[in-house]
């Protein structure tokens, strides 16, 4: 396998696991990933924010990490990249409003590059106006978004993944062993077990 290199557009209040998960992940297994946030450089921190399940009707949030960039959104050259990592939580409500944020991911759906898509990170690819005919996971508060925006919502378990063609997503971050595996699948990633 040769190494992949990875975009992954981050903001604040982007859910914790959503991206310290992958970008460790994806790193450990010898890929490298650049983590940019619009309007911020190399070294600039995002907050980020813990999202959980304690018995009310809707998720609570607590402040997470300071995540640290290691690549800058205003220096990036998409041509660059092998596949794309939207994480969820908050940040995708605004970043889906950035047209940086946006001709980025539909760079990635027209030239058929590897995505990977989690939880709130469907508002993006709806943004874009990528999801057309897809079949696409999320956090279910996304659904409206994910088929009004031509997609078909995956009504997965919490913990599964849906692989469409190029595309990878899941509900949220109990998924992260079935959604990473399925996303390093579409990077021709493999692992010896030895």
């Amino acid at each position: 396998m040769s190494a992949k290199r990875i975009l992954m557009i981050c903001g604040d209040f982007g859910e914790d696991y959503e991206i310290m998960v992958p970008f460790q992940t994806l790193m450990a297994v010898g890929h490298q990933v650049d983590a940019v946030c619009p309007d911020k450089a190399e070294g600039d921190t995002i907050a980020t924010a813990i999202h959980d399940f304690e018995g009310e009707q809707t998720y609570s949030e607590k402040r997470g990490h300071n995540f640290t960039l290691n690549a800058t959104f205003d220096d990036i050259n998409l041509i660059d990249y092998d596949a794309l990592v939207l994480p969820g939580g908050r940040a995708p409500e605004y970043l889906r409003l950035n047209d940086k944020v946006i001709a980025a991911v539909r760079h990635f759906f027209d030239t058929g590059k590897p995505v990977a898509a989690i939880c709130h990170g469907a508002q993006i690819l709806a943004a874009a106006g990528v999801l057309d005919g897809r079949n696409c996971s999320a956090y279910p508060a996304c659904a409206p978004e994910v088929t009004a925006s031509g997609g078909t919502y995956a009504d997965i378990a919490i913990d599964g993944a849906q692989t469409d063609d190029n595309l990878v997503t899941a509900p949220a971050w109990p998924a992260h062993p079935a959604w990473m595996a399925q996303f390093l699948k579409l990077l021709g990633t493999r692992i010896a077990h030895t």
